[in-house]
């Protein structure tokens, strides 16, 4: 079956006339293009639709059954173009665990205001590429390195690595910074997927750490709070994650952390030289 929206959208105003003459009045059109388009749906149908009579038209049985139905394929029509053309004034702004850490909310409101055309939307999705493999997002927040085959980067700023330990660990309370071999000693907390921490930060070091996993940052804060272990992180999760009972501290000899705008080589969205500017600028000054 071959029909279009042209024609549902003709049936449907004719329906609603019962004359083709005001249909194609209200549709702009000439009154032989109602029913010569009409006539293509009835085709495609296989029955009539509509029957002519004296003052007009009106529906045959089958015309009843199909009209409900085609108002709603128009209505979803509809809702479908408006999303497209949103589509046009948001930029999705995904991140994993921690957008830009403290210069997130500094970031919203600049944007907001030099913006009026595009807003800006952070969409938190704990996986590998922030949801932009999967559609998600537009624009990704990645820590780690991005598949140059798909994907084109940048990076935007360096941030610390800090350690994250419940607030009553009696080794570390008064401690103001840590060493990456004093991580070592104990049980970490990790994320595989999103998380910015795994064995190799420890290659070639004496010794490596015991690894435990978890799910997300959620679950990953909670292990720590209850004492099963320490968690190395960039300083963004301390600024967009603080929680009680958790307590964060610099390591000393951590290395710097990249953090990278990420999107699709072939679908560059609109905003990204601001955004990519805008970014840079906030961890230039910081």
């Amino acid at each position: 079956m071959d029909w279009n929206l042209r024609e549902l959208r003709y049936f449907v105003t004719a329906a609603e006339e019962g004359s083709f003459t005001d249909a194609a009045a209200r549709l702009f059109v000439s009154q032989a293009a109602v029913s010569r388009t009409i006539a293509g749906l009835e085709k495609s149908v296989g029955e009539r639709l509509l029957r002519r009579v004296p003052r007009g038209c009106e529906l045959t049985s089958t015309g009843q059954q199909v009209l409900p139905q085609a108002r709603k394929v128009l209505a979803e029509a509809v809702r479908f173009t408006r999303f497209l053309d949103s589509r046009h004034g948001v930029l999705r702004l995904g991140y994993a665990w921690a957008a830009l850490g403290r210069h997130t909310a500094r970031l919203q409101r600049d944007w907001d205001r030099g913006h009026e055309a595009i807003e800006l939307q952070l969409v938190r999705q704990n996986l590998p590429t922030s949801g932009l493999a999967e559609g998600l997002c537009d624009v990704a927040v990645m820590r780690g390195p991005a598949d140059a085959r798909r994907f084109d980067s940048v990076v935007v700023g360096l941030e610390r690595r800090v350690v994250a330990f419940a607030s009553d660990d009696a080794q570390w309370v008064r401690r103001r910074q840590v060493s990456m071999a004093e991580v070592a000693q104990r049980t970490v907390v990790i994320d595989p997927r999103a998380g910015t921490t795994n064995s190799h930060l420890w290659s070639g070091a004496g010794q490596q750490p015991t690894f435990i996993e978890t799910t997300d940052v959620d679950s990953w804060l909670d292990s720590i709070a209850a004492g099963r272990g320490v968690g190395s992180t960039a300083e963004a999760t301390a600024h967009h994650h603080p929680r009680p009972g958790v307590t964060y501290r610099p390591i000393k000899d951590g290395p710097r952390i990249e953090v990278r705008l990420v999107w699709w080589q072939d679908e560059p969205p609109g905003g990204l030289s601001d955004l990519v500017d805008a970014v840079t600028r906030l961890y230039a000054d910081s």
